[in-house]
């Protein structure tokens, strides 16, 4: 009696075991039919019927001792889990939670499937999620909903680090809610794939920098970064330019604008700039000249000797600058002030002629 009792329990936990095993041989079979009813249309409730048909399936096969442990339950579980997060965009928590589940059952499938069976299954599974968190980015970004469009971007970079277009279109999104630290990291990134378009986005970053974050130390580091890698391009070297006159810093301003003139004689702005660097020296000289008490004529001499040789070397310029651009207001009004301090009335009158016809 005993030995036949023994026989049916050994018989029944055989059978126990085999239809959990049933249970992945199920999944399979509900995948095939589900990708089959994929190339024809179908209606949403129909196919998420399938979809989680086939989850149920893989519910019961993880739990038992004698296949939880198979590969193919996990796999199979990320594809149904991964095809109803993509594929539900009309209930957001349902997707995000088969989006969960997908995620955890790749993680475990991965782990379990030392040989690479599974490995078609597992890429499906990873590219559904990609693509899972496109849609309700690319949705976010139809409603004009870009912060909740920025969020799902970010997600897309995290979970494929090496799509570029989920950096751009963060950046975008970043931009558009002024979250400019987010959308200058994101460009930033994109720049480092060395992209087509990589120029651009320097003159996007620096731009924000300046102008928005009112950063110019981050902004000069970059434009350093951008000049070396586009070395014909002029705009980096006008912007960085500027922002050494700004800085005062004369040095490394006369270096630029050299650069600039060596690349574009012609170019009668450059010609200005330079010329607007002694000018400002001047200027600076003089307002310290400003300051003296009569009783202090040497120093005021001194003074004036420096700001005359500041001048001398900025007038070649302006007349340059005005020579290849005759409406150039600025290179007049900066001749005529020169001429104006260096008391030369002939000069002085026809610069002023030429201002006047500009302005008749």
């Amino acid at each position: 009696m005993k030995k036949v009792l023994l026989s049916i329990l050994l018989v029944g936990a055989a059978t126990l075991a085999n239809a959990q095993k049933s249970e992945v041989a199920d999944a399979k079979k509900e995948w095939g039919m589900f990708q089959l009813m994929a190339s024809g249309k179908q209606p949403l409730d129909k196919t998420l019927a399938s979809l989680n048909s086939g989850l149920a399936h893989t519910d019961k096969a993880i739990v038992h001792e004698k296949s939880k442990d198979m590969p193919e339950a996990w796999s199979y579980r990320a594809l149904f889990a991964s095809s109803i997060a993509v594929t539900d965009t009309v209930n957001l928590e349902n997707s995000i939670a088969k989006q969960k589940i997908a995620e955890e059952a790749v993680a475990k499938a991965k782990t379990l499937d030392t040989k690479g069976g599974e490995k078609e299954n597992i890429s499906t599974a990873e590219l559904n999620i990609n693509n899972a968190i496109k849609v309700r980015a690319f949705t976010a970004y139809n409603k004009q909903d870009f912060a909740t469009a920025l969020k799902y971007f970010t997600e897309a970079t995290e979970k494929n680090p090496s799509d570029t277009s989920m950096y751009l279109n963060a950046g975008i999104m970043a931009k558009n809610v002024k979250n400019y630290p987010e959308a200058i990291k994101n460009f930033k990134k994109l720049i480092g794939f060395n992209v087509p378009n990589a120029k651009d986005l320097y003159a996007e970053v620096i731009n924000m920098q300046l102008t928005e974050l009112k950063d110019t130390t981050a902004a000069l580091e970059l434009l350093k970064e951008a000049g070396a890698k586009f070395p014909d391009a002029e705009n980096f070297i006008q912007i960085e330019t500027q922002l050494y006159i700004n800085k005062g810093d004369i040095a490394k301003s006369e270096v630029m604008l050299d650069k600039l003139i060596a690349k574009d004689p012609n170019n009668s702005i450059y010609q200005y700039l330079k010329g607007d660097v002694y000018y400002q020296q001047a200027v600076t000289i003089q307002e310290k000249k400003n300051k003296l008490t009569p009783k202090q004529a040497k120093e005021a001499a001194a003074l004036t000797t420096q700001i005359t040789g500041y001048l001398d070397k900025a007038l070649p310029y302006y007349l340059k600058s005005a020579e290849l651009d005759p409406k150039s207001a600025s290179s007049l009004e900066a001749l005529k002030r020169i001429y104006a301090f260096k008391n030369d009335t002939q000069k002085y009158e026809e610069v002023k002629k030429k201002i006047e016809a500009l302005n008749p």
